[in-house]
C-alpha cells in the first residue's frame, strides 16, 4: 500500500477491479494538515482519462508492471515510436500516454516504458534530465536581489526558470517531477 501523497508520474495503482497509470500528480500543502493530492490517471482497460483530488494520506494500492529500456525514434502523426535495443521491437504511444514527458523527450533518448501485457501503456522517465537552453532573455545588471529566475526554452521546446546567470548554450539540469532547475551540467 502507498500513500497518495508518495505516488509519482508512471505509477501504476489498482482501485476496484481496474488498473489505473499516474500520468500527473501535484501535491498542495493545505492549511492545519489538509494535504491534497491532484492527480490525472488512465484508465489501462477503458483508455478513459480522469482527473480527482485525493487527501495526502489516501492508500492505494500499488502495482507493479514490467519495464523495458527503450530508444525514443520519432514522432508521426501523433504517435511516438519507441524500439527496444535487445529485439528491434517498436511500440507506439500516443501523446496522452507520454503526458508530461513530451517536455522532456529527446530522439534517440533511452528510457523505461511501462507495459501491461505487450502492450505500452505509459513512461518513466529518469528523476533528472539535461537539456540545452536554446533562448532566454539575457540578465539585467542590478537585479540580483533573492532568488531571481528568468523563462528559458529548452532543446525540447518546453520552457522552464532558471536563475539569471544561465545563457544560451548552457546545459542543465531539471527536475522532472517539479519542473525545475537543478544545476548547470559539466
Amino acid at each position: 500500500m502507498k500513500e497518495a501523497q508518495d505516488l509519482r508520474t508512471g505509477n501504476i495503482v489498482k482501485m476496484g477491479d481496474d488498473l489505473f497509470i499516474i500520468l500527473k500528480a501535484m501535491y498542495n500543502k493545505g492549511s492545519r494538515g489538509a494535504s491534497t493530492v491532484r492527480m490525472k490517471m488512465k484508465n489501462l482497460t477503458t483508455g478513459a482519462v480522469s482527473e480527482t483530488v485525493y487527501r495526502a494520506s489516501d492508500k492505494f494500492d500499488n502495482v507493479v508492471l514490467d519495464r523495458r529500456k527503450m530508444q525514443f525514434l520519432c514522432q508521426n502523426n501523433g504517435f511516438y515510436t519507441f524500439m527496444d535495443n535487445e529485439t528491434y521491437e517498436q511500440m507506439d504511444l500516443s501523446r496522452e500516454d507520454l503526458g508530461n514527458a513530451l517536455n522532456y523527450l529527446k530522439e534517440e533518448m533511452v528510457i523505461d516504458v511501462i507495459l501491461y501485457g505487450e502492450k505500452a501503456v505509459g513512461v518513466e522517465l529518469p528523476v533528472q534530465v539535461e537539456r540545452e537552453i536554446v533562448y532566454t532573455e539575457p540578465a539585467v545588471k542590478g537585479d540580483t536581489s533573492g532568488k531571481v529566475l528568468k523563462t528559458a526554452r529548452l532543446d525540447t521546446g518546453y520552457e522552464v526558470k532558471v536563475p539569471l546567470y544561465c545563457i544560451i548554450g548552457d546545459r542543465i539540469r531539471i527536475d522532472t517531477t517539479t519542473d525545475e532547475f537543478v544545476a548547470r551540467a559539466n
